[in-house]
């Protein structure tokens, strides 16, 4: 029997992980979501943008190439140390810089893109 605590959890997860892809959905309806890796939902366009990781307290989202992105409102908090990925952990209550999100998502399409177009003249 349970306290109604772990569905409680679940639910602000879940409730973040559809406010991110909202967000996501917003900056370009063309984005494709896989779901990955036991349930984790992959977005991608032209490339790996981010995941949506669950956790029992924290929703991580990880940009597949975030040491490689812009982050002038600093969101990225967490794998902050490796050469290639960056993520933002959010906890339970914790707002989502809306603006700031969206212009790391541009910046990773844009990324993904000009990566793709320079993958498709150099094999030309």
């Amino acid at each position: 029997m349970t306290d109604g605590t772990e569905r409680e959890t679940e639910d602000w997860r879940e409730r973040m992980v559809s406010h991110i892809r909202a967000l996501i959905r917003q900056v370009d309806p063309e984005v494709v979501e896989e779901w990955k890796w036991r349930g984790t939902p992959a977005w991608s366009r032209d490339g790996m943008i981010c995941t949506g990781e669950t956790y029992k307290n924290v929703v991580k989202v990880t940009f597949a190439r975030g040491a490689s992105l812009p982050d002038p409102s600093h969101l990225f908090n967490a794998s902050l140390d490796g050469s290639v990925r960056r993520a933002i952990d959010f906890r339970q209550g914790d707002p989502v810089a809306e603006d700031a999100f969206t212009e790391l998502v541009r910046a990773a399409i844009a990324l993904n893109r000009s990566s793709a177009g320079k993958a498709r003249r150099e094999k030309g």
